[in-house]
């Protein structure tokens, strides 16, 4: 795989081609509603329609979960979502927070970023906003995030344990996250991992889900909580496009090691340096 700067760079090309589609584009080959499924990141979607605030024109079906349906969010709350697309969370999320809350959407591509604030301007939201940014280095200050959610993105950043350290450093004291994301549980065929498409796709990306909860823990985050797991299966139509006939059935023969799973967790109160006076 290449290394860090072209991962990104190629991250950044493909979501800015879906930037420009419409969600019938990007679903038009995806399995369940065409019968073919070419496109990976298709394949992984769930359905927003039963929650407050959705708005069809800002869901791209990218997604792996449903966070926001398990972020926790109150009233007047101050959220960030990770990676914000075009802004489908952020909208979901604002519903929650309502107008005394404040809704903050990053992405790194400027593509995503336009279309999101396009949404935002029809839809009258003067409390969302998206900023052009890289997860591994969030442009969010410190202690100030009550929620942080993220939909199948943090994934595609290389240095996830740099990603979990800035959630950690923008959380409030006592906040807390939840993340929709890709795991594995046993190993990837290596053509599969060197997939330029397959990692676009948050599948070649995937680490094992015992490294990925111990970069949460490393971290002090506390009350760590798998809220959903649900297994992800790779229709052998995408697989033919990297894998022979007896290397697929020896693939499809092993248990399912690819997963969606939502996680929580919850930022630890932290006491200042002896001697001020904010403990």
């Amino acid at each position: 795989m290449k290394n860090s700067e072209e991962i990104k760079e190629m991250v950044k090309q493909k979501y800015s081609e879906i930037a420009l589609q419409d969600k019938e584009s990007n679903e038009s080959s995806c399995c369940g509603s065409g019968g073919c499924s070419t496109e990976v990141y298709n394949i992984m979607s769930e359905d927003y329609n039963e929650l407050k605030g959705y708005e069809a024109d800002a869901d791209l079906g990218l997604g792996c979960g449903l966070p926001t349906q398990f972020a926790k969010i109150s009233k007047g709350d101050v959220v960030v979502d990770l990676g914000s697309g075009a802004g489908n969370d952020c909208f979901v999320a604002r519903a929650e927070a309502g107008e005394s809350g404040k809704i903050i959407g990053v992405d790194f591509t400027e593509a995503m970023i336009a279309k999101a604030r396009l949404n935002a301007d029809k839809l009258g939201f003067n409390n969302v906003e998206f900023r052009l940014g890289d997860i591994e280095n969030l442009p969010v200050g410190g202690n100030s995030a009550d929620v942080v959610i993220s939909n199948c993105v943090l994934n595609l950043v290389p240095n996830k344990q740099k990603a979990f350290s800035e959630i950690h450093r923008i959380l409030k004291n006592g906040g807390h996250f939840s993340i929709s994301d890709i795991v594995v549980t046993g190993n990837l065929p290596e053509k599969i991992k060197n997939a330029a498409e397959m990692y676009a796709g948050c599948v070649a990306s995937a680490i094992k889900k015992d490294e990925y909860l111990g970069y949460i823990k490393e971290l002090g985050f506390k009350n760590i909580v798998l809220q959903k797991e649900k297994p992800i299966i790779v229709p052998k139509d995408i697989l033919v496009n990297y894998l022979n006939e007896e290397e697929i059935n020896l693939y499809t023969s092993s248990p399912n090691i690819i997963y969606s799973i939502t996680v929580y967790a919850e930022k630890g109160e932290e006491c200042c340096s002896p001697g001020t006076s904010c403990c």
